[in-house]
């Protein structure tokens, strides 16, 4: 069966509108974050917008890194735990004027280890912080030298 590019793209968009339709779709997705959190300025005051309670540093939740980014605007950092009960884990680097770089959702479903990169101005401490079901905050932290600064450093 030879079948046009034309005719293709439009048998898929009917076939996505009759999905949508019956409702198989989400009408609209949206990425949801707490505007508190992300323009707070310290460790404390982001893990309180998030729900959390005092944070107490953990060796159950690490932090990788480089030692040395050569580059800030693109450094690679990983978070994890193996704690159960886990409902959020994020990603803060201290010295940057927003220090909540990344929020991952965490259910039961989904180990709690995640990776991505962030933007750092300057050499900092950064910060994986586990936000648990019970509203404690553990975090792990490393420090992270930056040579090149990435906000506009």
């Amino acid at each position: 069966m030879n079948t046009s590019r034309r005719e293709m793209l439009s048998q898929s968009a009917a076939l996505f509108g009759l999905l949508a339709t019956a409702g198989l779709l989400p009408s609209q997705a949206h990425a949801a974050w707490s505007q508190a959190a992300f323009d707070a300025k310290s460790l404390a005051d982001a893990a309180k917008a998030l729900g959390g309670g005092a944070p107490v540093e953990s060796k159950d939740v690490t932090i990788t890194g480089p030692d040395i980014a050569e580059n800030g605007a693109v450094v690679p950092v990983g978070c994890s735990t193996a704690l159960t009960g886990v409902k959020r884990m994020a990603v803060m680097v201290e010295k940057n004027p927003n220090a909540l770089a990344a929020v991952f959702d965490v259910s039961d479903a989904v180990d709690a280890n995640f990776s991505t990169r962030v933007k750092m101005g300057q050499s900092s401490n950064v910060y994986a912080v586990a936000i648990m079901n019970d509203g404690k905050v553990l975090y792990g932290v490393k420090e992270i030298k930056v040579t090149l600064g990435g906000c506009g450093g």
